[in-house]
């Protein structure tokens, strides 16, 4: 196995996992700055206000997006499983 192949492997995987991470906690961060934008608006400091729109929203994009998550990670190992004689050798 050369380094630009070991290297490649890393990049896809890397790669999918920052996909993964920016699906599930990008919505969230946008969840978050509104709350916040509206809590400044309105002055009110209440610290546990922003959790459940956060949670509610983080839940519900992991029940939309999670088959193709699911389906982007099975297909991930499946390739990294099939190629391993093709790597070692």
């Amino acid at each position: 196995m050369t380094p630009e192949i070991v290297m490649d492997l890393l990049a896809e995987a890397l790669y999918l996992t920052v996909v993964i991470v920016g699906l599930i906690v990008g919505p969230s961060l946008a969840v978050g700055l509104l709350v916040s934008t509206f809590q400044a608006a309105t002055q009110i400091n209440e610290q546990t206000l922003s959790f459940l729109p956060r949670l509610i929203i983080t839940l519900a994009t992991i029940m939309v997006a999670g088959p193709w998550l699911i389906t982007e990670l099975t297909d991930l190992f499946t390739r990294l499983i099939t190629n391993i004689p093709v790597l070692i050798g």
